[in-house]
């Protein structure tokens, strides 16, 4: 299957999150963003993406959570140390207890995409640390969400491998 990515002219109209250089600390050997790296700066953005859903940083202290299910990861162009860089999102889709998404890193210096995520996530009762329905305030938040980012002009690169259940 052949995926056909958004340009980065698409991608910049999303709002930017995590905002910031690649750090030296992050580089590896091959003189670029070590790949454990894109992960968490991806997760970090859907993090900060997910504020306005009325799921904040620190949820767990109100008993609440997002786990990370599954991923799929493509690396298109390297990060190298310096390049300015920031992650996109696009809500896909929200089931009763999961959501899925899209999480772009931009190469900012370059204007080009350097790496997506998809991602299925779970809501968590972090008393029962199992699933469960997501409450219903953000629940409507994701569904608007999904709303308006189902009505960007450009299909989603989703892989196929990941869906809702």
């Amino acid at each position: 299957m052949h995926v056909t990515h958004p340009t980065y002219e698409q991608l910049v109209e999303l709002p930017a999150c995590v905002e910031q250089p690649v750090p030296t600390a992050f580089e590896d050997a091959n003189g670029h963003l070590n790949v454990r790296h894109y992960v968490g700066i991806a997760s970090e953005g859907l993090d900060e993406s997910l504020i306005g859903q009325g799921i904040p940083k620190m949820w767990p202290a109100q008993g609440h959570a997002c786990f990370s299910a599954e991923h799929h990861l493509t690396y298109l162009a390297e990060l190298r140390t310096g390049d300015r860089m920031s992650a996109r999102v696009r809500l896909l889709g929200r089931s009763e207890r999961a959501a899925h998404a899209l999480v772009y890193l931009l190469d900012e210096s370059h204007q080009r995409l350097s790496f997506v995520m998809e991602e299925i996530f779970l809501h968590i009762d972090m008393e029962t640390r199992r699933t469960a329905p997501w409450p219903e305030d953000v629940a409507a938040a994701l569904d608007q969400r999904v709303e308006e980012d189902g009505r960007l002009p450009w299909e989603p690169d989703v892989s196929g491998s990941l869906h809702l259940r």
